[in-house]
């Protein structure tokens, strides 16, 4: 225990530590005299031998009593204190993990500091082994305060007139980095009464994680984890027993052994830990060779920034969750960064791109990137590409097609017209300028053709489509939010998030069903909405996987990962798109000027495509099976019903999904949401010659009584199709949702 203070001018640095654990002077080496440290230096020669005899005697007989008030007042201070406050244990750095649990961005505590928490088994048993025997090696016996210690170090004192040894345990420094004092003889002894209590309240592995956590290491460092990232770049579980030496040392001095700015005097301290540990047979001869000739570090290196925007918005939506284990595959999440820097580099300087990777299987984000560089004024590197609301283009066409299919409206065989038509006041044209004719489903999807799109949707309903994608959870953003949805939004004349878009297109993997993506591994899967049947999406998989592929990628990108590939480009060239997904990834990539400036001459063939099938390319060759198997979707465009061969325009907006003079549904009426808590759900139709007959979902109800009301029992909540016909074939549909 430290009486007496003593400066030693010979010392290649002062001793003064500014941390709290560094506030031991020259002369004092803590509890097991660390001889090994740089020299300090013997007691002072006292002119006329028998004068300092004397004193030494006197100061024997007065160090006595005055040692046994203080174990006597240790001792009643001790049943008197709880113990030390925790607060500073709790306010720690906010840190986002990949799933694997490395770091993909740390955030500062309250207090400007990067202290990482971190426990006794993350980090390398060597260094721990060093700390101790170097810091306190009875660590494991003594209660907190090391009694054998202080009676040396008192003796010592008393022996040769100053401190020789210390007597501060790891505990007491682990209270004194929880609450600074002042560094009088009665903030030890409340110190070393504080040390007792707290080892009655935690484990010895507790209090030293205290350590490896609180520790001062030059700077705004605390904690071993944040000096080992940012001296040595990594964790610290593998350390050499030159890096676990450095360590051991930085905390003495803190400020005046910080490698980045006094690396002569981090080696001499790194060095004379390591001789003593070698004295002590912690380390061997050769060891301690190697470890000398290790060098030391001379700059901090930044400690990891991955996946920032991510990062940002988990810490912004949870403040309070110090540690967030995010699904993002951290070698994935790195190549996919520095693919899309590169790909950066071939676009104008104020362009940049954004991607997403998803496992469809549990709907995970492996891979996020909001931006291209983060760091970048021109390329608006801090904002959030992927959730940003942008017009999709021709991106949302499968939907449409899919819808159309579930409600038998068409078939991939139907016939549909690209030719010019006016719809009301709207005139859609084909990218190119040019009309086909004559085409069908399959081809007007597979060469993304207006025309037959904003048919097909204005035969849907958009009402209809944007209801059931809102029913997912996906939010198609208007022009004029008090508006109805009108044709334009099969073109783009809605905005969507590039993470909304990547949602839509999982749900083609995952047979129409859609939900919310996970990006933490502790978040529950959200619930699946079905918006179209799986036949219905198999029938979208089919057509885009067999769409012409974008030019310049290489026949065998496409036959490593045969991926199903839609691509958009907005109205005024300002957004490109493009999205592939198989059975078990999604990929969506975005590029653009964040400040929505056009750029001509792009699409999202050929700006976004590419990097598409380059991130594909980072995944590896798909498994064998990429989709489940089936029955053939094919068929002849003959066998189908003469309602499905060719898509003719409605009589009349009204006449829409009812045939004319033909029954009309009453309740629930086309796009309701009824509703449901398990009952019944009464189903009313009028018009049409009778008997009337329903279906739902083409699977026929019982009929109901002559003059009764037919009651339906669904099977569960979610959409259903409903159909009426009456004696004559003439039908009328109506989709609704139950919501519980």
């Amino acid at each position: 225990m430290t009486l007496l203070w003593r400066k030693n001018p010979s010392l290649p640095f002062r001793a003064e530590r500014e941390g709290p654990v560094a506030q031991r002077r020259e002369g004092e080496v803590g509890a097991d005299n660390r001889a090994g440290l740089p020299h300090l230096t013997p007691a002072l020669s006292a002119p006329g031998g028998g004068e300092a005899a004397s004193r030494r005697g006197l100061r024997r007989k007065t160090l006595g009593p005055v040692l046994l008030l203080m174990l006597a007042g240790i001792a009643a201070v001790h049943f008197a204190m709880p113990g030390p406050g925790m607060e500073r244990s709790r306010a720690l750095s906010g840190l986002v993990l990949a799933r694997d649990s490395s770091i993909l961005r740390g955030f500062l505590s309250a207090d400007g500091k990067w202290r990482l928490p971190v426990s006794v088994d993350q980090v390398d048993p060597l260094y721990r082994d060093m700390l101790i025997a170097a810091e306190d090696r009875r660590f494991q016996e003594h209660p907190g305060v090391d009694a054998i210690a202080i009676v040396r170090a008192v003796g010592q004192l008393a022996s040769h007139g100053h401190v020789v040894s210390g007597a501060s345990t790891l505990t007491m420094q682990v209270v004194r980095l929880l609450e600074r004092r002042s560094r009088f003889v009665t903030a030890k002894a409340i110190e070393a009464a504080e040390a007792l209590a707290l080892e009655r309240r935690l484990g010895k592995d507790d209090i030293l994680g205290l350590y490896l956590t609180l520790a001062p290491f030059g700077g705004n460092l605390e904690g071993v984890r944040a000096a080992s990232l940012a001296y040595f770049g990594k964790e610290p579980r593998h350390l050499s027993p030159g890096e676990a030496a450095l360590l051991v040392a930085l905390p003495r001095a803190p400020e005046r052994l910080r490698p980045d700015r006094h690396p002569e005097a981090a080696r001499l301290a790194r060095d004379a830990v390591l001789a003593r540990l070698r004295d002590k047979g912690v380390i061997s001869e050769q060891a301690l060779m190697e470890a000398r000739a290790e060098p030391v570090p001379s700059h901090r290196i930044a400690l990891p920034f991955h996946a920032v925007h991510l990062a940002r918005a988990l810490r912004n939506d949870a403040l309070d969750m110090m540690v967030q284990r995010t699904t993002i595959d951290p070698l994935l999440q790195r190549q996919v960064e520095a693919l899309l820097r590169r790909e950066a580099a071939n676009l104008e300087p104020q362009a940049t791109l954004a991607a997403l990777v998803i496992d469809n299987r549990e709907r995970h984000v492996i891979a996020y990137a909001g931006n291209a560089e983060f760091e970048s004024n021109e390329r608006r590197g801090t904002l959030d590409m992927a959730r940003a609301v942008r017009s999709p283009g021709s991106a949302l066409k499968p939907f449409i097609y899919a819808m159309a299919f579930d409600h038998l409206i068409i078939h991939p065989e139907t016939v549909l017209e690209d030719r010019p038509r006016h719809f009301g006041d709207y005139a859609p044209a084909d990218f190119d300028g040019r009309f086909l004719g004559a085409v069908s489903a399959t081809e007007a999807l597979q060469y993304s053709l207006n025309v037959p799109a904003v048919a097909v949707l204005d035969r849907l309903g958009p009402s209809r489509f944007t209801a059931a994608l809102a029913a997912g959870s996906v939010q198609l953003r208007l022009p004029t939010p008090t508006a109805d949805p009108g044709l334009a939004i099969a073109l783009g004349g809605a905005g969507i998030s590039l993470t909304d878009l990547a949602t839509l297109y999982v749900a083609l993997a995952r047979d129409g069903t859609v939900a919310p993506l996970r990006f933490r591994t502790d978040e529950a899967a959200g619930r699946e909405t079905a918006i179209f049947g799986a036949r219905a999406a198999r029938y979208v998989d089919d057509i885009l996987r067999d769409a012409p592929p974008p030019p310049g990628v290489p026949p065998s990108e496409l036959r490593r990962r045969p991926l199903a590939v839609k691509t958009g480009t907005s109205y005024g060239f300002r957004d490109f798109w493009a999205v592939g997904y198989d059975r078990d990834v999604t990929i969506a990539v975005w590029t653009g000027r964040p400040d929505g400036t056009p750029m001509p001459g792009n699409s999202g063939r050929t700006t976004a495509a590419p990097v598409l099938f380059k991130i594909a390319d980072l995944l590896g060759p798909a498994p064998a099976l990429s989709r489940a198997a089936g029955d053939s979707l094919r068929i002849s465009r003959r066998d189908l019903p003469a309602k499905l061969r060719r898509l003719e325009a409605p009589a009349s907006a009204s006449a829409r999904g009812t045939d004319a003079g033909g029954p009309k549904i009453l309740y629930p009426p086309d796009g309701a949401i009824v509703s449901w808590d398990g009952a019944e759900v009464p189903l009313e139709a009028a018009g049409g010659r009778g008997p009337l007959r329903w279906l739902v979902d083409g699977r026929p109800l019982a009929p109901a009584a002559p003059r009764r009301t037919l009651y339906w029992h669904p099977e569960g909540p979610g959409f259903a199709q409903l159909t009426v016909i009456d004696a004559q074939g003439r039908s009328a549909r109506a989709t609704v949702r139950l919501a519980p």
